[in-house]
């Protein structure tokens, strides 16, 4: 019994040999004729081999998120058939193609764009590289006081074909406008008549109630005030229409509230002058400005920087001359303000 078993044992042993050797043989061959790579399909066709699968993917995605590289305002590139890949052996005599590969990638993929463009009026009139360069157009334009600031926005871009880009003093010289006005000789030299734009009523209908306005007004300035509303005097043939607030010569004047100016421009004893239309009929007046940084049309805000305070027109000295009106009758501006 013992025999047999030592028999059939040693025939086990010497199997289970074979089998090892075999296998090795086996592993041994493939290894030398073939190695692991991968397939790779896009869109269920093949187009290649390679042999790093996680470095090509790596190269797809970065060129997805930022392009080639040739163009720095590149978004992204928008890839709708990413490839997929299969493990396969492959024999040694043929070679991946992994630029192959990334090719046929770009020529399938679409590729955005982005940048800024600078609106007026909601029309796209320049374009700008980056953000920093639109808020640099925009900034340098207030500061410039351009009459069309209140109409400049900024409005991000993702396009497929790019835009031609300036520089941001390029985009400020495009858009900016200056105040139309001309000069013109006086017995005390110089003064500024700014060219009228708009209508505007300048009759001397008056009503000593108070009727509601539907909006607060704040002080467009500060300072003394040195001829009331209804007041009569030499220098005027009717009684006064509005209030007379004094001021150094170049104070800034504020919008008493937001509106729309419906009139800019020199306008006989009133000087140079605005006017804001707030809606409901009603309307607030500045006059004998030495300044005006806004023009017909332009939008508004309360407490926003109009003008500066002047003697233009039928004027002793210099002062803001505000008037408040409903429907074309003037109102004592005390009953709203000061």
């Amino acid at each position: 019994m013992l025999k047999k078993a030592w028999i059939h044992t040693r025939r086990g042993i010497k199997f289970v040999i074979l089998f090892f050797i075999a296998t090795f043989l086996i592993i041994g061959t493939i290894a030398f004729l073939y190695k692991p790579t991968y397939s790779v399909f896009i869109n269920g066709e093949q187009v290649g081999y390679t042999a790093n699968r996680g470095e090509l993917q790596k190269k797809i995605n970065n060129y997805v998120e930022k392009g080639d590289g040739t163009n720095g305002n590149v978004a992204f590139v928008q890839v709708d058939n990413m490839p997929k890949y299969e493990l396969c052996l492959l024999k040694k005599g043929i070679v991946t193609n992994d630029d192959e590969i990334f090719n046929k990638i770009k020529e399938e993929g679409v590729t955005y764009y982005r940048y800024y463009a600078i609106t007026e009026n909601q029309e796209e009139k320049t374009y700008v590289s980056s953000f920093e360069d639109a808020e640099k157009v925009v900034s340098d334009l207030k500061e410039k006081n351009s009459t069309n600031i209140n109409n400049i926005a900024i409005v991000e871009k993702y396009e497929t074909e790019m835009k031609d880009l300036v520089t941001a003093e390029e985009a400020v010289s495009k858009l900016y406008v200056e105040p139309p006005k001309v000069e013109v000789a006086s017995t005390s030299g110089k003064t500024t008549k700014y060219q009228s734009t708009g209508t505007v009523n300048t009759k001397t209908t008056t009503s000593s109630g108070k009727a509601s306005l539907g909006i607060s007004l704040i002080r467009p300035i500060s300072g003394i005030i040195t001829s009331r509303f209804g007041a009569s005097s030499s220098i005027r043939s009717s009684a006064h229409t509005g209030l007379d607030i004094s001021a150094p010569a170049g104070t800034v004047i504020k919008a008493a509230a937001s509106g729309t100016v419906t009139f800019s421009g020199y306008k006989g004893s009133y000087g140079n002058m605005l006017v804001i239309s707030h809606g409901n009929g009603v309307q607030t007046y500045y006059c004998h400005c030495s300044k005006l940084y806004v023009s017909t049309g332009t939008k508004i805000s309360q407490g926003q920087t109009i003008a500066a305070v002047g003697s233009t027109g039928n004027s002793t000295g210099p002062h803001l001359h505000l008037e408040v009106r409903i429907n074309g009758v003037a109102y004592n501006p005390q009953n709203y303000v000061y």
